[in-house]
């Protein structure tokens, strides 16, 4: 087993057989690839109920914060983070030949090293607000401010890795995933 340095070239361990990662801004069908990859009996990691939680993305520290504190889309998805020491953990996994971690943190520049691939899903706009047009109020998404800031992000591109392999994810997602798979050989 290899070791591998974060972003700040501090060790984070050994790194487990084949680790990828699935990015993209909320609306761009991650939860739908993993679910799919899943499906075919991959091993699949959904970041997003499994490892996130609010808190500082350069610290990792958590955020004490009311679960009914009115908070503003923005301070939530830019503290919607991972837990590093998990990501870590997980990625050393030896027992899975293939391992999947869907979903987005803001603290992504801290495990990206653990990661064999990144992929980013991506779609255009138009399709995007369609989607976004019918999620429910209590998905991220699904309230106009939540829209109007995944809309800006999908335009700047400010919140996922910038070096990652672009998957086309406005294909039905058979396709998408087999486009993915295929990128990995």
């Amino acid at each position: 087993m290899a070791l591998f340095c974060d972003y700040r070239g501090k060790k984070v361990g050994a790194k487990g057989i084949r680790n990828y990662l699935i990015d993209g801004v909320s609306g761009t069908g991650k939860t739908s690839v993993a679910t799919e990859l899943e499906r075919r009996g991959h091993h699949v990691l959904h970041g997003d109920r499994m490892l996130a939680y609010r808190g500082d993305p350069l610290s990792g520290e958590r955020l004490i914060v009311p679960d009914d504190a009115p908070l503003d889309a923005a301070f939530r998805h830019r503290h919607h983070i991972w837990d590093v020491a998990k990501v870590r953990a997980l990625t050393a996994d030896r027992s899975h030949p293939l391992s999947f971690f869907c979903g987005g943190a803001r603290n992504f520049p801290a495990f990206l090293p653990l990661f064999d691939g990144v992929f980013v899903l991506d779609v255009d706009r138009e399709t995007l607000i369609h989607r976004l047009a019918s999620r429910a109020d209590d998905e991220f998404g699904g309230k106009p401010e939540e829209r109007d800031l995944i809309l800006r992000l999908h335009t700047t591109r400010e919140d996922v890795p910038q070096n990652a392999t672009v998957i086309d994810a406005t294909a039905p997602i058979e396709a998408v995933v087999d486009a993915l798979l295929e990128h990995i050989g």
